[in-house]
């Protein structure tokens, strides 16, 4: 049987739209060949498999800036020096010639571009440096607070290598991964077209999978908000975790996977996942890191909605937060475990 000459131009604009539609898809496969790496005992599956062709841009992701040198401590404290240093409320512990370092570091971190707001102009009128009329001063006053508070309180996960402000910014004033409270795609109205929260897997966050699309804004900043898969007893309510928990939770998980570009056996082993004893000891170090987030975003960056203007917050109107990503950035050590914080101890000591 013959087939029309509008049949087949039909068929041939589906085909085309199926082909262009798939693309998105394909992107994201990976093809062979891949490496692997054993990491636990053997026979259990605990390997990591890795994509050897992604190492030059996950190397170009996380360059490192050179430390400035040390200076010598001229003897004098910010807070002792009210004449020059006026209105210095985190860093007056500092010798003033550790403070004029850092600052000029931190200006590198967060703020080298060019124009009218680059380098100290970014967070300070520099006709009067004790103003804090700019956002950014306020902003920046509480992200050195959390620095400290992360490099002193949560040496369960960050250790001896720490965080900086370039930890996270990398030489930009905005961190390229943060997230705010996502209000959910466009849906036509109507009981039976609501998708409950279900993604349409096509968003990275749950590794473009048909999970949950805002695993963080009720994992990740809520603290001691439960992650549970499988419930500990068995009828519902009590420990349990319903379906719609359990989603989140894996989306979550694979967020988490893709930020340190791993496998789930890097924390877990997957003959028994919710097991403590049978994970590997990165599973203790992952429950301080999501802890830290949480902090992070609960007290630090939520304490600032107020500061923060329209335009830097999220369409709901919360303030943009960070997830594992915004440190990790496709490594599962912060800038392959480089510590940056040894060459800057004044941000390893408590808050005054």
């Amino acid at each position: 049987m013959k087939l029309s000459a509008t049949t087949l131009t039909a068929s041939l604009l589906v085909s085309v739209i199926a082909i262009l539609l798939a693309i998105p898809m394909m992107l994201q496969w990976e093809r062979p060949p891949m490496d692997t790496t054993q990491e636990g005992f053997r026979g259990l599956g605990m390997e990591q498999v890795t994509n050897p062709r992604l190492a030059e841009r996950l190397k170009a992701a996380n360059l490192l800036p050179t430390p400035d040198d040390p200076v010598p401590n001229d003897g004098v404290l910010v807070k002792d020096d009210k004449e020059t240093y006026k209105n210095v409320q985190v860093l007056g512990d500092l010798d003033t010639a550790q403070f004029v370092r850092l600052m000029a570091a931190i200006s590198v971190w967060v703020a080298p571009q060019e124009g009218d707001n680059a380098s100290c102009a970014y967070c300070h009128n520099t006709d009067n440096m004790a103003s804090d009329e700019k956002y950014t001063k306020v902003v920046a006053r509480r992200m050195l607070q959390m620095t400290r508070a992360i490099n002193t309180q949560y040496k369960p996960h960050v250790a001896e290598t720490g965080v900086t402000c370039y930890t996270c910014h990398r030489g930009q004033p905005v961190p390229a991964n943060i997230w705010s409270t996502n209000p959910g795609m466009k849906q036509a109205g109507g009981f039976a077209a609501s998708r409950d929260g279900q993604n349409l897997a096509h968003q990275p966050i749950p590794a473009y999978a048909s999970l949950p699309y805002d695993p963080f804004t009720p994992l990740l900043s809520k603290p001691g908000e439960t992650i549970r898969v499988v419930a500990t007893t068995a009828l519902p309510g009590g420990t349990g975790a319903d379906v719609k928990k359990t989603e989140t939770t894996y989306a979550l998980m694979m967020h988490m996977s893709t930020a340190l570009g791993v496998n789930c056996t890097f924390c877990h082993n997957t003959r028994q996942f919710a097991n403590w004893q049978q994970s590997r000891p990165q599973r203790v170090t992952a429950w301080h890191g999501i802890e830290l987030v949480r902090d992070v975003n609960a007290n630090y960056l939520g304490s600032l909605t107020d500061v923060f203007p329209a335009n830097r917050k999220g369409p709901m109107g919360d303030v943009m937060k960070v997830d594992c990503a915004t440190c990790h950035n496709g490594v599962n050590k912060p800038l392959y475990g480089f510590s940056m914080a040894k060459s800057y101890p004044e941000l390893s000591v408590p808050n005054p």
